[in-house]
């Protein structure tokens, strides 16, 4: 295996939180996937990088060498890349390629995107896969990619991609205004055991999650259908399913949304990045703009607004972004 910038950065983080469990949790990944890198890591050195035990995780001498050169190279890459970009592009982007799955702030990163720069070219891609938005982003096909993944997922390390989380949301409930559920301010999934259900494909784990989530409520869902936004809602108006839907739905007249009780499902809302591509180097500049029509929708669904004022850690997640180790 050849040493790169990333492992650089997981190195990094585990001096710098002492432990694998808490460096793990700070780069979005789960701790086995952490540690299995990590053991890649020392091998391709040729020695271990820490002491580890009940008290943490300690850097071996080795572990110090390579500590000092990250903190020089790791600041050194990244100055080097703001410099190539605007050097190369100016203060922006000519051109501006999206992707998207179901994202529900493209429209609005759009407009403002748009209105900061009107002559900038702006295309957008859509598709229902998380890791064929990534692919295109890596090829040099797009520049971003918008996309939300289950709960604590991420996407696959292997594409390399740095991420931004712009926000985390409950996932709720669509159905018919006339529902005899309707009247109640959240619902709960024991009640709705013996409902019909309909969500948007995809690629990740949120059918597994979702089954996990009713199993837990003491049922098996009797069907589950599978199809784009129209069909969701065309289903959900003919009383044939309940739609799972992302919190910041508008939903249209005759059908409202209501949160699931206790919040079992979680939708990641995800900016992704090429982190040695041109687009890097205005990476902050979209993380703003995404920051920015994410803020737009809450103004347009007050429901929601008032649910995260009641439930602290959902919503818009600043200063969080982590790039998956191979």
């Amino acid at each position: 295996m050849n040493l790169e910038l990333r492992h650089l950065r997981v190195v990094t983080a585990i001096a710098e939180t002492g432990s694998v469990t808490k460096a793990a949790s700070m780069l979005g990944l789960a701790q086995p996937a952490l540690t299995a890198q990590l053991q890649r890591i020392e091998r391709a050195l040729g020695g271990p990088l820490f002491e580890r035990d009940r008290r943490g995780a300690r850097p071996t001498a080795l572990g110090e060498l390579v500590l000092d050169r990250a903190r020089v190279l790791l600041p050194a890459m990244k100055g080097l890349q703001d410099e190539a970009a605007r050097l190369a592009g100016g203060d922006a982007l000519s051109r501006y390629r999206l992707g998207g799955v179901n994202s529900p702030i493209l429209g609005r990163l759009v407009h403002r995107l748009t209105a900061d720069q009107p002559t900038a070219q702006i295309s957008t891609h859509a598709s229902w896969s998380v890791d064929e938005l990534a692919r295109m982003v890596l090829s040099g096909r797009l520049d971003y990619s918008l996309c939300g993944v289950c709960g604590d997922a991420v996407p696959s390390a292997e594409l390399g991609l740095a991420w931004w989380v712009v926000a985390v949301d409950p996932v709720w409930l669509l159905l018919p205004e006339h529902h005899a559920l309707a009247g109640r301010t959240e619902i709960d999934l024991a009640d709705l055991s013996e409902e019909r259900w309909v969500a948007a494909p995809g690629d990740g784990c949120f059918a597994d999650c979702f089954a996990a989530a009713c199993a837990r409520s003491g049922f098996t869902p009797r069907k589950v259908y599978e199809t784009d936004l129209k069909g969701s809602i065309d289903l959900v108006e003919a009383g044939e399913a309940i739609a799972l839907c992302q919190a910041t739905f508008r939903p249209v007249p005759g059908l409202i949304t209501r949160p699931i009780k206790g919040a079992p499902l979680r939708w990641r809302l995800l900016l992704g990045w090429h982190a040695e591509a041109q687009a890097a180097g205005f990476a902050d500049l979209m993380v703003k703009y995404a920051a920015g029509a994410y803020a737009d929708i809450l103004e347009r669904n007050p429901d929601y607004t008032a649910w995260l004022r009641r439930h602290p850690g959902f919503g818009a997640q600043p200063n969080t972004e982590f790039e998956p180790a191979v």
